[in-house]
């Protein structure tokens, strides 16, 4: 127990440094003052309610919230049956394959949203909601590839033998016993590709339009004209909106299982 208490009192520096910007991001947010002050001055709820004076804000919001959707479900779609044929199948180019769909995780975002507003400009979409959506994509398939990579390392291939060996058909074995056994890490997935859709600044910078400008870029637009608590109250509502679905992250799949720390006890 001795040797692990270093290593537990740095974890919690590591994890106060991490979480400081929080910490002074949501109780400024609060302040009564017209400027942004920590500790905050005062406690009123005025910079809350001024969001909804802001058209700007709420539209980026629901935008925001389309875009993240349609590529949770879409990166969700692709990155299963891919994860899928990765580990089922032995094939020439597999690890090329695999390299290939998890290297937006190594890539600076910053190339990443170069080499789409290149790509995209010279097809024609650069600008326009496909082409935001596209790259959103690219972003986000890597988290559900490794989730569900991480739930297949786990699969018992005996459940669907014994389907199969009791007459199912494959479409049958695949809903009834597969989609449910990698339902954890499948929502997981698309948990994740909803927040990396929604989160994200440095690509979607490359490639949004006026009538596609994503709340994150609807801040950060903000931010260049002025900077007071009213920043610091969206950036909250964003926050915990994460947060959110954190938590649900937790539920759903826990994320000792999602970092591989406590493997064993699944």
């Amino acid at each position: 127990m001795t040797k692990l208490k270093p290593l537990g009192l740095i974890t919690f520096f590591v994890l106060i440094l991490v979480n400081l910007p929080f910490l002074v991001i949501i109780p400024s947010s609060f302040t009564a003052a017209g400027y942004l002050s920590f500790p905050p001055e005062g406690f009123s709820w005025q910079w809350y309610t001024m969001i909804l004076e802001r058209p700007e804000f709420i539209e980026s919001f629901w935008f925001s919230i389309k875009l993240a959707a349609i590529t949770a479900v879409l990166a969700t779609l692709i990155g299963t049956l891919a994860a899928m044929a990765l580990h089922r199948y032995k094939f020439r180019g597999k690890g090329i394959i695999n390299g290939l769909l998890l290297s937006p995780l190594t890539v600076p975002s910053l190339i990443i949203g170069i080499a789409a507003l290149l790509f995209f400009t010279r097809i024609g979409i650069a600008g326009t909601f496909t082409g935001l959506l596209l790259a959103h994509i690219l972003i986000s398939i890597p988290y559900v590839v490794r989730l569900v990579l991480t739930g297949l390392s786990t699969f018992d291939y005996t459940l669907e033998k014994a389907g199969y060996m009791l007459g199912a058909r494959p479409l049958r074995v695949f809903w009834d016993i597969t989609l449910p056994l990698l339902r954890p890490a499948i929502v997981s997935g698309m948990i994740f590709s909803f927040l990396t859709s929604f989160d994200n600044v440095t690509v979607s910078l490359f490639l949004v339009a006026p009538d596609t400008t994503t709340l994150p870029l609807a801040i950060f637009t903000y931010m260049q004209e002025t900077l007071d608590p009213l920043v610091a109250s969206i950036s909250s509502v964003v926050i915990l909106l994460s947060l959110l679905f954190i938590v649900i992250l937790e539920k759903v799949y826990g994320l000792e299982r999602l970092f591989g720390l406590n493997s064993q006890s699944h």
